[in-house]
């Protein structure tokens, strides 16, 4: 081999060496670039069933606490269908009691309002009157027929009024009495009075004495209580919507204990 031919082929064997060293290098870039986006998208599906696994445990746990939920609503189904097994027939006549006991409340406080508007008969509207309202009967004693203006003093008057209710109060069975003072919104303040709320408790407590102590009704069936100017009946703008207001009502309640008993 001449000189010139063993030149070309050292070159051409070191293109060839230098070739073949070169191939190898890409491929094993490209495979580890491969290998890493695998581990990276393993990485990810790994979390994501971790993700998921979560969620299943805690859908697992909600769905065992719905049926702890439902398994406890149907025992109070069950034991509130034990506890009421009250036959159609029983149920209507327990419907009948309570509507028979219902109107003879009615009847009563019919009978007790016409009792009182007979024996309170002489006196003039403008003086008291009487109603039923809620199922009671109010007797609404004006302030010219028990009081001085700013006193808590019953008058004669007044009095005599109190009395003939009192025998009407006595002679009746199964009612309480609420006594309330009401005054006009026109302020009050006095050594013995700080305002219109000390006035109207103590008139009604004035009256709840009398009935008492004077004409033998039950203690434990009265009760005094003051409201003030905060319930007025008309406008306070005139004089005569403030003598409405500056009133004594006498508040008669039946006694509904048995009523309450069948409701139980």
């Amino acid at each position: 081999m001449n000189k010139s031919n063993f030149v070309l082929f050292i070159a051409a064997l070191t293109l060839s060496v230098s070739f073949t060293a070169c191939g190898p290098s890409k491929k094993l870039v490209a495979s580890q670039n491969r290998v890493g986006m695998l581990e990276m998208d393993s990485s990810r599906t790994h979390n994501l069933l971790n993700e998921c696994d979560i969620k299943v445990t805690n859908l697992l746990g909600v769905q065992k606490s719905l049926e702890n939920q439902n398994a406890s609503i149907a025992g109070d189904l069950k034991a509130l269908s034990s506890s009421s097994k009250m036959t159609i027939a029983e149920q209507t006549k327990r419907m009948k009691t309570l509507q028979d006991m219902l109107q003879n409340q009615r009847d009563v406080m019919s009978k007790l309002k016409s009792s009182i508007s007979d024996a309170l008969m002489k006196y003039k509207t403008d003086e008291l009157y009487i109603y039923i309202k809620d199922g009671n009967v109010y007797v609404s004693l004006q302030e010219k027929l028990l009081f001085k203006s700013g006193s808590d003093v019953v008058d004669p008057k007044g009095k005599e009024a109190l009395k003939t209710l009192a025998q009407v109060l006595n002679s009746t069975k199964d009612i309480t009495v609420v006594i309330e003072g009401h005054t006009d919104n026109v302020p009050i303040k006095t050594a013995k009075y700080q305002d219109n709320w000390d006035l109207s408790t103590a008139r009604a407590t004035s009256i709840v004495r009398i009935l008492t102590k004077e004409y033998g009704f039950d203690s434990n069936l009265i009760t005094a209580s003051g409201k003030g100017q905060f319930k007025p009946v008309k406008a306070n703008d005139t004089a005569e919507g403030r003598a409405a207001n500056r009133r004594t009502e006498v508040i008669l309640s039946p006694d509904l204990k048995e009523l309450y008993k069948l409701l139980e």
